[in-house]
């Protein structure tokens, strides 16, 4: 029964990955007002009814690898090995989402980035999605460090979350190569460790469940 869910869960992102992949394709081609959800369903294979069993809206294939990526984060903050130091969890889950987001960038990253920034209705969306990554890194903080004071909290997940997608926009915006684009997240991921590294919640050990 697991190997026939994790078929089934395997499809349907494929699914999703290719509407996405087909709208932004179509953004660049025709423009963003002149492509409708039926046109993105159409070259994706799918009905428009498909279409919003994955995405709520046309505004929200714009944000599908976002969304994606920021799930990821989340999962493998939630799942730290026995005894990893924060500092470590939270370099390896950002490695592994560099990574995924230099493999998967491709020629229409920065249609992605343009329309976010040229579109106030998109830059909301975008600036909620911040704040609500942030908000969420700050709760898996105090999970990793039960000991962290809230002002750490906010003031680790701000550099983290803002210092990580200030790089990334400005890469996808300009057309950096992959290996440019890594280049930067790995110098920009530097950075963010100096500004982690200050908190002294992530240098205690890990505190281990009884049991």
């Amino acid at each position: 029964m697991g190997h026939v869910e994790g078929l089934r869960e395997r499809k349907k992102l494929r699914t999703r990955r290719t509407i996405a992949a087909e709208a932004l394709r179509l953004f660049a081609e025709r423009g963003y007002e002149e492509t409708t959800i039926a046109d993105i369903a159409a070259a994706a294979d799918v009905s428009p009814r498909t279409f919003f069993s994955y995405f709520p809206s046309k505004e929200d294939v714009v944000f599908a690898e976002i969304d994606d990526r920021l799930a990821e984060v989340a999962e493998r903050l939630a799942t730290r090995p026995p005894g990893e130091p924060p500092l470590a969890t939270i370099r390896r889950s950002m490695v592994d989402i560099m990574e995924a987001l230099v493999s998967e960038a491709g020629q229409y990253g920065s249609v992605q980035i343009q329309l976010i920034l040229e579109r106030p209705g998109l830059r909301a969306r975008a600036l909620q999605r911040m704040t609500d990554t942030q908000q969420e890194l700050e709760e898996h903080l105090h999970g990793l460090c039960p000991g962290i004071s809230e002002i750490d909290a906010v003031a680790a997940s701000g550099i983290a979350v803002g210092g990580m997608q200030a790089v990334i926009v400005h890469c996808r915006r300009h057309g950096y190569s992959p290996e440019a684009m890594r280049d930067a997240l790995d110098s920009a991921l530097t950075i963010v460790e100096r500004g982690l590294g200050s908190v002294a919640a992530f240098h205690q050990a890990p505190v281990e469940s009884a049991g």
